[in-house]
């Protein structure tokens, strides 16, 4: 568990606020008709014109990551790859990109409505932002992360969806992925541990309206709900201060908590 100063919080925050205004920029194109590829090329342009790293372009994997921007569509749940796909009214589209910035990172994610949804993906944006939410207002020093996972789990269940177990939050700082792990699910053997000031956690809830089970595509990247169903991932890269929780992906007057 790596700590940050105040100092190296404000730095982070300066990482957020870069990966905020991309955010902001990337939904302009959130419409029926745009190609997926054409996001990710503003995404990259944008992170690199405001002075930072695309922070997930080259990730390694069995193929590296070859893009800014994880791009997943309706019952894809996280890393899916641009490309030539269009966004069509009623999909489900997530935005998940990372920045560095003067060594520095930030991590953010939001599931957007293309067009005009159902009722069920309107109710699935819904309750895994307010799962984030929940999430962020409850950290406090000396809480265990058990209980707030509960919580999470709880709030997606109780609206008859699941919480995918295969994929975790992180700490977050100088590297993407720094200890501890943070689930979104509460199991009696899950790792926990006590939140710190100076910790500061990337926070991603991913709920699917179906079942829980996921699967890797053959690209080696995409993980898609396993039935079909929709899912959604609403994430934020956050403090904890003495005070509470500080959002630094959120804007400059700490607009967009959901970015939608």
């Amino acid at each position: 568990m790596k700590l940050k100063s105040p100092e190296d919080i404000q730095q982070m925050r300066q990482a957020g606020l870069l990966l905020w205004h991309t955010h902001q920029v990337a939904a302009t194109l959130i419409a029926p008709g745009t190609v997926t590829s054409d996001i990710d090329k503003l995404v990259e342009e944008t992170i690199v014109a405001g002075g930072g790293l695309p922070l997930f372009k080259g990730v390694p994997g069995k193929v590296p990551f070859p893009a800014a921007t994880c791009i997943s569509l309706n019952e894809e749940v996280v890393h899916g790859i641009p490309s030539a796909r269009v966004l069509r009214e009623g999909d489900l589209v997530s935005l998940d990109i990372g920045v560095k910035l003067n060594g520095w990172c930030a991590d953010a994610a939001v599931t957007y409505a293309v067009g005009q949804v159902d009722a069920q993906k309107q109710r699935l944006l819904q309750v895994t932002e307010e799962c984030l939410a929940r999430a962020i207002s409850l950290l406090r020093p000396g809480v265990r992360w058990s209980k707030i996972a509960l919580k999470i789990q709880k709030l997606a269940e109780q609206a008859g969806f699941s919480v995918v177990e295969d994929l975790v939050g992180h700490a977050i700082g100088r590297d993407m992925w720094e200890p501890p792990q943070v689930p979104n699910f509460f199991t009696r053997n899950m790792p926990d541990f006590k939140l710190r000031p100076g910790l500061v956690l990337a926070i991603e809830p991913m709920i699917n309206a179906g079942a829980k089970e996921v699967v890797v595509r053959p690209d080696h990247w995409t993980i898609a709900a396993r039935d079909g169903k929709p899912s959604a991932h609403f994430e934020h890269t956050v403090a904890l201060t003495e005070d509470g929780p500080l959002v630094l992906t959120c804007g400059p007057n700490g607009e967009g908590w959901g970015m939608g």
